[in-house]
């Protein structure tokens, strides 16, 4: 059943940089990819990550998380040491398979398009939905070897708006599958900022551009797009302003919403 009175507001989304928000749904508070420490660098295979930004907020100042929304473990600018530190507090963790047998107590892996039930505080359910996401080009066996399993979300409910959360997607052709099922979505929270690696995939897209994340906007009929990862990391080849002209020029500039920030 459609909300009433989603036509007109919507919840708010606070950003915190890189891949990590906020957001409080059907009663519960939801958080993604937790990354809380200070700038520096980090040791991959193949090379290093550096943060280059703190987080505009601090674990201890977020209060009560009741779920992580982990598109995946392996990589520190989607789950660093603080973000780990986090977990424990939280009672539960959604995220890959893999991830969730590596991370134990309180995680759980989604396959896709597998969904489990909460229970909201004032009664009802929310859906939460495992959807397929690939970090890179191409297929996922070619993919998943050289960058790890990923998972998006789709959150679901009698009377509330559902919310897309990508992940760290490459694919609109995964895009378009989630939009079969679940679309038109009212929020997407879409994880951009043209990520590339001359080591990886001679150096092509890891996760969406602006452009691409404004066509993610379109197929998924979103009203509004929160888009995140695209700051704070030296390896993000895009950011704000060229997600504002993407979708300016896309002519869906009134679904951008860079969030709350803080």
């Amino acid at each position: 059943m459609a909300s009433t009175g989603t036509t007109t507001e919507q919840f708010p989304v606070r950003v915190f940089g890189g891949p990590t928000a906020l957001f409080e749904y059907g009663g519960l508070r939801f958080l993604t990819d937790p990354t809380f420490d200070a700038p520096g660098d980090y040791q991959v295979p193949g090379g290093r990550l550096t943060k280059t930004a703190p987080s505009s907020a601090v674990p201890a100042g977020l209060g009560r998380i009741d779920v992580v929304l982990l598109s995946h473990d392996e990589h520190p600018d989607n789950l660093d040491h603080a973000g780990r530190a986090l977990l424990a507090d939280v009672p539960l963790t959604l995220t890959t398979p893999g991830g969730g047998q590596r991370l134990g107590k309180g995680a759980k892996g989604l396959a896709d398009w597998e969904s489990i039930e909460l229970d909201r505080p004032g009664g009802g359910t929310i859906t939460v939905t495992g959807v397929p996401a690939v970090h890179g080009p191409g297929a996922r066996e070619e993919v998943e070897p050289l960058t790890g399993q990923v998972v998006g979300f789709v959150l679901t409910g009698e009377g509330l708006p559902t919310v897309y959360v990508s992940g760290d997607n490459a694919s609109l052709d995964l895009v378009e599958q989630i939009a079969e099922r679940f679309g038109p979505v009212d929020t997407a929270i879409l994880f951009a900022g043209a990520p590339r690696f001359t080591v990886l995939f001679d150096g092509a897209l890891i996760v969406l551009d602006s452009a691409q994340a404004a066509e993610a906007c379109r197929i998924l009929g979103a009203r509004r797009v929160v888009p995140v990862h695209y700051d704070s990391w030296a390896h993000f080849t895009e950011g704000r302003e060229e997600l504002v002209a993407a979708f300016t020029d896309a002519g869906l500039i009134d679904r951008l919403d860079l969030g709350d920030r803080g």
